[in-house]
């Protein structure tokens, strides 16, 4: 075939301006999409580093590595990645022919560089010169857990927490011993820079780091409200370029870990005939009951479910999540639902020169409280086995013949106890970087609680006499057993309530942030304003409704005005309360050759709580500290990486306890009086003022030391704090004559504690594939009352904690005294058996008695309070598996088992149960459950709190990073010597260490979980 070559070279031309341009535009197409290259991220000792982050520099391009180090990434030559990873320093890679890329990263000093929140900023690790202790999220305790108290558990030193197996009671929380006599003295929390942030509106899962502030120096610049100490929590936010989907979810199993241990219907048939004495026919229906298990689920069950998103652009990131957590009591009515949305938002305006914030959770929470759940508890633990729980017709057991006996099991399933409680928090920051290195913020926030509870009790409670029927409270100062039969009306009752409290606060500070040469100086001068409203709501009752499957959902169709006798409660006529608080407060920062640091600040209270002659009070603190191995001396030495000494001092106050109307003269009804023939109420002052009323000051001097060593191998700090309390805050009853109504708040005596803090971590082992890391904390305190002296009163004593056991009246188990800790226990002192077996106690002169004196034969018999806390924390890993186990425990605290004397009284043995250890005191023993130190025993236990055992699959479907799955099981053993159900016994509050005939049961826990991550 011949070619034409005139036409040839016209076409052949065509051709090759053809190819050129497909040419040019597949090298473009690639050039923008580039090629894909592989690599693999390790650290120095060649292990694997998953969840590093490999960025195409300059561009949004970004993956993260796999479980086991890899990467994937679209990349020209030339191009240059940027790898990162927390706690490593930044390398970049320059793109050349090669398809494949091994990169080692250098470790960092994570210790020092570690960023750490605190109050109004953010600072790092060695820059700090007070105490502060972080926990990050994978450090968290693990469980079937849903309150923040709880997850701190044996993980910072100086914190003392106790929980119980209720889901829906909060862990009581005390940092540095108890500070007063008047609240909780739990601490402050800030939430993502939400001042007193509710704990109840935050999933665990999305919490990243819980700083605790311990020093008067960290915690100061909050003032009156920070004298218990600050806990900041901060949550997830997204990262640029990086887009992640995440789940995590687990479902369990609880089983009670321990019951008393109750006689069966056996062996109390055997020592009542031993003793010649009889049950009565009404009692004894040839049953075996065990009814601490008929009120308990053979099994609980619990679930958790909880999804996120992040990811950001170049001006803006996000982070959102879904939690859902369900968990059942151990108790049959008793569970907890909640379901939590949360969303942050970071977005960049002004050549990133501004960012504004948004952080919005919203939390909902259905708690099904066991019915009157501590008479339950009682009830169910006296009632005797011989007896069942129904009758043969199926109607409830009952023998009302018997004074206080009425079934427990009866009361759960006619009565209802619900509680709806809502969180919504929400902030708005704006933050702008202006010119000569100053930020300004100005920080809106906004909370709201509400809480919806209601009540019934059905027509059976008609039958129980109202004479007889009392509550079973919890211990504290002038707390007693009432009658509460009237409250179950006629024909059933019911109850509803709904209490709403918002907190609406401004916040604004101007940061300066400056270096030069050897100086740096951060100061940050702010304003603060607080609004609060608590109890804007009402409740109401109602009675005498026609069917008991109404419940409390419907009051109005009860007929109370049937009822002659009955009055409907319209709740307390000071729920309804409006606090205002106004705040100046200034910071300053700074350091000289990152080797001698300086913290000062101070911050202006004003709060209209106090007294008109105290509305203002000021919070001064100072820390100093000295890094010494920046010193020419320490340049040739190989021990210390780190070695940093720290000394603080300052003044905090608290007004936790008291509320708008705690300074002020108020009235109340005060019986009736006949006006023109007509009977009206009476009105009567119920509290006087105190225009002098003021905050309660706690003063902390704190010497720290914080310390790497062996290549940052081990790290740790030790703390010595000295804290004094003074002008508590307490409510005293003085004459009328003095005081109108006979009441007033008034400041006075001081509390003292002093104790030492040990933290350590260390990475024993280290390899390409066994690894072994550690962390301790050890905690001793001693909490002593330095004076009661107040201007009403002149005592050095306070007496209470009245369970009132049989034949004990006024009989109380603690004491506040000069000299001795907070809830030292005073009560008798067992001597024994006399010849006849009657129990026997020593008189204050040293001789013995059977009779002895309520108050005035007390003895000193030991304090609640634990001289050490202990926490280890382990975490093994072999190639792709991980184990966790954790101890935790407390040495040196007492424990007043109150219900195990009142379960000996074995003159009562016909008529209700008693413990197996009781059999051998005689039933003719009448005063065998006295009170005394026969009934205080050690409360010293190590438990081995969880163990965790995971697995991680490696690129086992596209798109996803990471799949573990993992089980764990909760409090698995525990060792100690305490004969009660479980020696984890309340430690907050005024009353700690009493085991008290209502301790919920703690159960042993077993979850199976799975944590995903998506591409």
């Amino acid at each position: 075939m011949r070619f034409n070559l005139k036409r040839s070279k016209g076409t052949c031309k065509a051709l090759l301006l053809l190819l050129l341009s497909l040419t040019l535009n597949l090298h473009n197409t690639f050039a923008q999409q580039g090629t894909n290259v592989t690599g693999l991220v390790t650290d120095s000792k060649g292990l694997n580093i998953p969840g590093a982050t490999v960025k195409v520099k300059g561009t949004q391009k970004a993956v993260a590595t796999t479980t086991n180090g890899t990467f994937s990434i679209a990349a020209n030559a030339g191009d240059v990645l940027l790898i990162t990873s927390i706690g490593y320093k930044a390398q970049e890679v320059t793109i050349t022919g090669e398809k494949h890329y091994k990169v080692q990263l250098a470790e960092d000093n994570t210790s020092l560089k570690e960023i750490v929140v605190v109050g109004y900023g953010t600072s790092t690790r060695k820059a700090l010169s007070s105490a502060v202790s972080t926990v990050k999220s994978e450090d968290l305790n693990r469980g079937a857990i849903a309150d923040v108290g709880q997850l701190l558990q044996g993980k910072v030193a100086g914190l003392n927490i106790s929980a119980s197996g209720d889901p829906n009671k909060p862990a009581a929380v005390v940092l540095r011993g108890a500070s007063t006599i008047n609240s909780p003295g739990a601490p402050y929390y800030v939430i993502d820079g939400i001042p007193g942030g509710d704990i109840a509106g935050i999933a665990p899962n999305d919490i990243v780091t819980v700083d605790v502030l311990k020093d008067a120096a960290a915690t100061a610049i909050y003032g009156n409200r920070a004298a218990n100490g600050v806990i900041m929590v901060t949550t997830r936010r997204g990262k640029k370029g990086q887009s992640q989907v995440t789940y995590s979810g687990y479902v369990g199993t609880e089983k009670v870990s321990n019951n008393l241990d109750l006689m069966n219907a056996d062996q109390l048939r055997a020592y009542v005939a031993a003793n010649n004495n009889a049950f009565s026919p009404n009692d004894d229906k040839g049953a075996n009951t065990d009814w601490m298990k008929a009120i308990e689920r053979s099994t609980a069950f619990s679930q958790n479910h909880n999804l996120s998103l992040s990811g950001g652009g170049e001006h803006n990131t996000y982070s959102a999540s879904l939690n859902y957590f369900k968990k059942q009591g151990i108790l049959t009515a008793s569970s907890l639902e909640r379901l939590i949305g949360r969303l942050n938002v970071d977005q960049y305006a002004l050549g990133d020169k501004v960012k504004f914030s948004l952080n919005i959770s919203n939390s909902e929470s259905n708690s099904n409280n066991e019915p009157l759940q501590n008479i339950v508890l009682l009830q169910a633990a006296k009632h005797m086995p011989i007896s069942p729980v129904t009758n043969a017709d199926g109607t409830y057991f009952e023998n009302l013949n018997t004074t206080g006996y009425f079934n427990p099991l009866a009361m759960v399933n006619n009565a209802q106890d619900n509680t709806k409680y809502h969180v919504l928090m929400g902030g708005f920051v704006t933050e702008v970087k202006l010119p000569f290195d100053l930020t300004y913020n100005v920080n809106l926030s906004y909370q709201r609680t509400t809480a919806n509870h209601g009540e019934f009790y059905g027509s059976y409670f008609s039958k129980y006499p109202t004479s007889n029927f009392y509550n079973n409270p919890d211990p504290g100062i002038g707390i007693a057993h009432t009658l509460i039969g009237s409250i179950f009306g006629t024909n059933g009752s019911a109850l509803r309530n709904v209490y709403e409290n918002t907190s609406k606060t401004l916040e604004t500070f101007l940061s300066w942030n400056k270096t030069f040469g050897f100086h740096s100086v951060n100061a940050v001068l702010g304003y603060s304003y607080q609004q609060n409203i608590v109890g804007d709501g009402f409740q109401a009752t109602s009675t005498n409704f026609p069917i008991d499957n109404i419940g409390y959902l419907n009051l109005t169709l009860g007929n109370p005005y049937a009822i002659s006798s009955y009055r409907i409660n319209l709740g307390n006529d000071l729920t309804y309360a409006k606090t205002l608080m106004i705040s100046d407060f200034f910071r300053v920062n700074y350091n000289y050759k990152e080797k001698y640091l300086l913290q000062a600040s101070i911050r202006r209270d004003g709060s209209s709580t106090f007294g008109v002659n105290n509305r203002w009070g000021y919070f001064p603190s100072v820390g100093l500290a000295w890094r010494i191995t920046q010193e020419d001396f320490m340049k040739n030495q190989a021990l210390f990486d780190d070695l940093k000494l720290r000394a603080s001092y300052g003044i905090t106050g608290n007004s936790f306890g008291i509320g708008a109307y705690t300074s002020q003269l108020y009235y109340g009804i005060s019986g009736t009086y006949y006006n023109n023939g007509v009977q009206a109420a009476a009105y009567a002052p119920a509290q006087g003022t105190n225009p002098d009323l003021k905050w309660e000051r706690t003063a902390t001097k704190n010497i720290g030391l914080d310390f790497s060593i062996l290549h940052n191998k081990v790290s740790g700090s030790v703390e010595v704090y000295d804290k004094n309390t003074t002008n508590m805050l307490y409510k005293y009853a003085v004459s009328s004559s003095l005081v109108p109504g006979g009441q007033i708040w008034a400041n006075g005596g001081s509390i003292n504690n002093k104790g030492i803090e040990v933290s350590l971590n260390a990475t024993p082992i280290s390899t390409q594939k066994f690894s072994w890391s550690s962390s301790a904390t050890v905690t001793f305190n001693k909490n002593k009352i330095t004076s009661l002296k107040n201007p009403y009163a002149n005592g050095d004593s306070i007496r209470y904690s009245d369970p009132e056991g049989p034949g004990q009246t006024n009989a109380t188990l603690q004491i506040l005294k000069v000299g001795y800790p907070v809830g030292e226990f005073f009560s008798l002192k067992y001597a024994g058996k006399d010849a006849n077996g009657a129990s026997l106690f020593y008189k204050k002169d040293g001789t013995t008695t059977t009779s002895p004196s309520i108050g005035t034969d007390y003895f000193y018999l030991g304090s609640p309070q634990p001289k050490v806390i202990l926490g280890w924390n382990n975490t093994f890993r072999y190639q792709n598996f991980d184990l966790n186990i954790f101890l935790r425990g407390t040495l040196g605290n007492k424990i007043f088992n109150a219900t195990r004397a009142d379960l000996s009284y074995t003159a009562g043995a016909t008529t209700n149960n008693i413990l197996v250890s009781a059999g051998g005191d005689k039933i003719s023993d009448t005063k065998n459950s006295y009170y005394s130190d026969r009934y205080i025993e050690s409360g010293s236990y190590v438990r081995l709190d969880n163990a965790t055992l995971g697995y991680n699959f490696k690129n086992v479907v596209k798109y996803v990073n990471n799949i573990r799955v993992y089980v764990s099981g909760n409090n698995l053993a525990t060792i100690t010597g305490y004969k009660g159900i479980d020696p984890e016994i309340n430690q907050g509050g005024i009353a700690p260490g009493i085991d008290y005939n209502n301790f919920y049961p703690k159960t042993r826990t077993l979850l199976f979980g799975v944590n995903v991550s998506f591409q």
